[in-house]
């Protein structure tokens, strides 16, 4: 967003929060596994400091960009790199970064998405039907909604996007092809399943699924929290915010599971699985944004934090 020749970004989402779970320290090295515009890292660098030190990923190079400049001040303690967060591991190895004190993870779609790229991310204008987060990928929404057949687009809508009425909005889907921008396809959902007093959109699911499905987002999480906890020093914080129940389900129970120390099914009368607990939970219950943040940003509305710490 720019005014007046100023440039403005948007509040991250529960910042003071994060900077609690992720327990900031003078000198700390963090990894900021979902860059977007770098606001979450400009406040860690600046409770890092001195000698603090953050890695952002992301794999929206345009992201990249807008951070690298904004973070420019910071100098060496900042390196931002253009990759998935599915490949942490690798990436903080090949620039010895390692091990961490803290690795944040903020899902979803970046308000630089929603606002400023026409990717088809937003319901709200008539954008290509695009919602890759890198253009190095080869799936996107325009390729799923014009050419799936009508019972997968109905299972993406119902599994990914958790809409009762998948089956009739793959239908019209499919009679109404081709369908050619994001305004296109939200009103044609609108039609299908009137708003009738909702509070969102009748579009949100669908966009959701088929953005998940793009970017093959659940299996690139799942790869990512296992990769953050192996780069955790002792004490080390893993803290991950997630915006629908398929995330946060993810992250729970990844969370729970690693804080076991048998994960064998129930029942079993030996443990036989030999794991071992590699952190304690922080969160039992996920921290939500206060009131007056929904208030300032109702984008934080559906926000759950988890935390865990290594062991």
């Amino acid at each position: 967003m720019i005014l007046m020749g100023l440039e403005l970004h948007h509040e991250p989402v529960m910042m003071p929060e994060c900077m609690r779970a992720l327990n900031v320290v003078p000198g700390g090295r963090y990894i900021d596994g979902t860059l977007g515009e770098g606001g979450h890292s400009k406040t860690i660098l600046q409770a890092a400091d001195p000698g603090g030190q953050v890695m952002g990923l992301d794999a929206d190079a345009e992201a990249i960009s807008v951070a690298t400049d904004r973070l420019a001040d910071f100098g060496g303690a900042f390196r931002a790199v253009n990759v998935n967060f599915r490949d942490v591991r690798a990436t903080a190895l090949q620039y010895d970064f390692v091990p961490v004190h803290g690795v944040l993870f903020d899902l979803g779609v970046s308000s630089l998405q929603l606002d400023r790229e026409s990717r088809g991310f937003s319901f709200r204008r008539a954008d290509p039907l695009d919602m890759r987060f890198s253009f190095d990928q080869q799936i996107t929404a325009s390729g799923i909604i014009n050419g799936y057949a009508e019972s997968e687009l109905a299972d993406i809508i119902f599994h990914l996007g958790e809409d009762r009425a998948a089956r009739r909005i793959a239908r019209e889907i499919v009679r109404n092809r081709p369908i050619v921008t994001s305004l296109d396809l939200a009103d044609l959902i609108e039609r299908v399943n009137p708003r009738r007093g909702k509070k969102t959109h009748p579009a949100t699911r669908t966009f959701q699924a088929i953005r998940i499905a793009v970017n093959d987002e659940l299996s690139a999480l799942e790869t990512a929290l296992e990769q953050a906890v192996s780069l955790l020093g002792h004490g080390g914080r893993l803290a991950v915010i997630s915006y629908h129940s398929l995330e946060d389900r993810i992250v729970k129970n990844f969370i729970r599971k690693q804080a076991s120390d048998c994960i064998c099914p129930p029942g079993t009368p030996v443990c036989r699985c030999d794991h071992l607990a590699t952190v304690k939970v922080i969160t039992r219950r996920p921290l939500v944004p206060t009131d007056s943040e929904i208030d300032s940003n109702p984008r934080a509305r559906s926000a759950k934090l988890r935390v865990a710490e290594r062991i």
